[in-house]
């Protein structure tokens, strides 16, 4: 199938599937016109592919992850794990540092609604 109708099947643009193919996530062949062809499995691969970012991976783990999709072995699932656990991890450290920033910024409201206060009782209306 062209790059199109790919694009039309998965819900995903043909500029995003340029860059997967860029990151070597999904490959295609070349017709004798030039164009981009790819095989019926590459639908499955762009799902499973989109998966993958919402779950906040980046393209270079999702390269890592792919071999325990499509040759699977207890190895490349050790391996996904693993890989999986420490995207985990970053992602709540992440979750804590945002956490951390919300609370500053309840704490710089709460000031500002103290010293907002203070101006109603000093500044005549």
């Amino acid at each position: 199938m062209r790059i199109g109708e790919l694009a039309s099947r998965t819900g995903v643009s043909v500029r995003s599937l340029r860059y997967y193919e860029e990151q070597k996530l999904i490959v295609s062949c070349r017709s004798a016109g030039g164009q981009r062809q790819y095989r019926e499995d590459v639908v499955e691969r762009v799902a499973f592919i989109r998966r993958l970012y919402a779950a906040g991976l980046s393209s270079s783990t999702i390269i890592e992850l792919l071999p325990c999709a499509y040759a699977p072995s207890e190895t490349n699932s050790d391996v996904a794990l693993a890989r999986m656990e420490q995207e985990r991890d970053r992602l709540s450290r992440h979750i804590d540092e945002l956490a951390r920033t919300r609370d500053t910024l309840d704490g710089l409201m709460a000031r500002a609604r103290e010293f907002r206060e203070t101006l109603r009782e000093t500044v005549p209306h």
